[in-house]
């Protein structure tokens, strides 16, 4: 039996649901295959077919269309501000090549990750004045959210969910159009704690700064860090603390746990903001940073700018870019598929992630740099 086949058995991870998510690599085959985005294969076999121009005959369709759309992640961040610029990308992309127009709008609750029933205002307010799509991150679970996707749906207006951990619930309870996102458990919390037991060789100290108790982000990593631990018994975490998903909130955590723990190996912090946190406070303790032979390993996810940077001063160990701009690009593939194109989508399509260090750090800003510098809609 292979590995992953033990840990997605071990964890009640199912088969079908694994089945269901959909990779859509950058670039890749299933973006050409889709027929929209531009690419060597797709033209020779336009060529070899003598078959008119597919753009061409979209653009007879589409163009002078206004497609409405809102985005509601659960606050406003640099993580957000990403995906939302690789959405606008893809919209421009789309412009060039269909003539469509796009109306944008953004709204966010107060800034609270569990501001459930703010994001579900906006999306009535949404529903109410005729939008084509929303895209939406946010706490709420399927029973949470059945209603009032079920009366957008009802309304003609397509819900495509991002960056949710939907592995945690049953797929035929989901009534998105479909979730676009990552694996939190398998791309997420295994690779960082992989990570961390690769670097230390299985054996040390760890502390984790964690989301909100409750939290289905958390609870997904979670799952994962413990496939690690279970793999590596010489891990051992002998602190856990709550950095609320801020840097502020990570650094104090960290900064307790290092004091009562002065001879831990690792911080694990669940997203970068807390584990950026955890940086500063063994700043602050006057610690040391991990070098490759000692010193206290940082790790975190999310793949912000201002990671990237700690990442080349070494004050930063690694993070999971957990495919900001890929998720972007292909909410606004699955939407363009599903509502105007006739195609059937998966009810999930994860995409890559990249587990970043300084072997690697610069590509993947390049990418994020030219998500970040689309023209906002």
């Amino acid at each position: 039996m292979s590995s992953l086949k033990k840990k997605v058995e071990q964890f009640g991870i199912t088969r079908r649901g694994l089945l269901k998510s959909s990779p859509v690599a950058l670039g890749g085959a299933g973006l050409l295959a889709s027929g929209l985005l531009p690419g060597a294969g797709a033209q020779a076999l336009t060529a070899s077919h003598s078959t008119p121009d597919f753009d061409a005959l979209v653009r007879a369709q589409l163009e002078g269309t206004t497609i409405r759309c809102g985005f509601t992640p659960p606050i406003l961040s640099e993580f957000f501000n990403i995906m939302e610029h690789a959405c606008f990308r893809q919209a421009h992309n789309y412009s060039e090549r269909f003539g469509v127009n796009w109306e944008w709008q953004r709204a966010s609750p107060s800034g609270n990750f569990d501001s459930i029933e703010g994001q579900y205002n906006i999306i009535q307010n949404w529903v109410t004045s005729g939008l084509d799509a929303i895209f939406i991150c946010t706490a709420g679970s399927p029973s949470d959210t059945a209603k009032i996707y079920s009366v957008a749906a009802e309304n003609g207006v397509d819900i495509i969910q991002f960056n949710m951990p939907v592995s945690l619930w049953p797929i035929e309870e989901q009534k998105a159009v479909t979730s676009v996102g990552y694996h939190d458990t398998l791309q997420s919390g295994y690779v960082a704690g992989k990570y961390i037991a690769d670097q230390l060789g299985g054996q040390g100290k760890v502390l984790q700064i964690w989301g909100p108790s409750g939290s289905p982000w958390s609870e997904a990593r979670q799952l994962g860090f413990d496939m690690v631990l279970a793999e590596n018994p010489g891990l051992q975490v002998v602190g856990k603390a709550d950095g609320g998903y801020v840097r502020d909130k990570g650094f104090a955590a960290a900064q307790n746990l290092l004091t009562s723990n002065p001879d831990v190996n690792a911080v694990y912090g669940e997203n970068e903001e807390m584990a950026l946190g955890a940086s500063q406070a063994i700043d602050a303790l006057g610690m040391r940073h991990w070098d490759g032979q000692g010193g206290i390993i940082t790790i975190g996810a999310d793949g912000l700018q201002s990671g990237f940077e700690a990442i080349r001063q070494g004050r930063l160990s690694a993070t999971i870019s957990v495919g900001g701009v890929g998720q972007g690009l292909t909410m606004m593939e699955m939407l363009m598929s599903h509502r105007f194109m006739g195609k059937v989508v998966a009810d999930v399509n994860n995409v890559p992630v990249t587990l970043v260090t300084k072997d690697n750090v610069d590509q993947t800003e390049a990418l994020q740099a030219w998500a970040l510098g689309a023209e906002a809609l």
